[in-house]
């Protein structure tokens, strides 16, 4: 992490998105502001770490962080706005939740919302921003629970394995048994299955 040279401030948040990708559910943000003080070990790309380690550092983020909101937006949104716009708009939403603002924002990949405050994009900063690490972890361990807990309800599509991915094993659900209300409309795959495209 330390390759970054942070921008002169001290309040910053992180900022990530988990579910681009996916055929099903909410594109999910988080927003971070770290404490200095409550430093946490261990940080990296939520990717790059095993789940156990994830289900750990998400707990300690939630303890330690100054603050910290989730973001998100559902299927229907993704439909109408796009995937890209739909995901700037869960961005904005983690970063209004903050109940402390930031004065600057620190956005993973290489395009920022349009947020009240100071913000940059930082290509692979999910590796290199410890603030982007903490909003990956909170972002992806919030959406795979949900595709946990969605597979529960629709065991035949086996999302607690594929996460909403298009795998092999995805569209062969899709095919077999149609799509769910909370199923992307505007993705192809999902289009294909339905007999739309």
């Amino acid at each position: 992490m330390s390759s970054f040279v942070y921008p002169p401030y001290q309040l910053i948040a992180g900022v990530d998105e988990v579910g681009r990708g996916p055929l099903v559910g909410d594109v999910v943000t988080a927003a971070v502001i770290l404490d200095p003080n409550r430093p946490i070990l261990g940080l990296n790309d939520s990717k790059k770490l095993s789940e156990k380690k994830r289900e750990a550092l998400f707990d300690l983020i939630r303890e330690n962080a100054l603050a910290y909101a989730i973001g998100r937006c559902s299927a229907a949104e993704i439909d109408e706005l796009n995937i890209l716009q739909a995901t700037m708009k869960a961005m904005q939403r983690a970063v209004a939740g903050l109940n402390i603002q930031p004065e600057y924002v620190l956005i993973d990949g290489n395009r920022c919302p349009a947020l009240p405050m100071l913000s940059m994009a930082v290509v692979k900063g999910d590796s290199l921003v410890a603030e982007i690490s903490a909003a990956s972890i909170l972002a992806k361990v919030t959406r795979d629970r949900e595709m946990a807990e969605l597979d529960l309800q629709y065991p035949q599509y086996g999302f607690a394995q594929h996460k909403g991915y298009p795998t092999a094993q995805h569209l062969a659900a899709l095919t077999a048994h149609g799509a769910l209300d909370m199923h992307r409309r505007s993705f192809k795959p999902v289009k294909l299955a339905l007999g739309l495209a």
